[in-house]
């Protein structure tokens, strides 16, 4: 998961639903993560739901 440049984040308490995206648009990965997930991850663009 080296390549994502883009994370989206829907937010919730306990369990987030994350979305990866590549430099081109493409998609990296889809998943329910931990806060932990999150803090291990390299520096990217996060985009919060709003």
């Amino acid at each position: 998961m080296s390549e994502i440049t883009i994370a989206e984040i829907d937010l919730a308490k306990r369990v987030f639903h994350l979305h990866g995206a590549r430099g081109d648009g493409s998609v990296a990965f889809r998943k329910n993560v931990s806060r932990a997930f999150i803090a291990q991850q390299p520096r990217c663009i996060i985009a919060v739901e709003a």
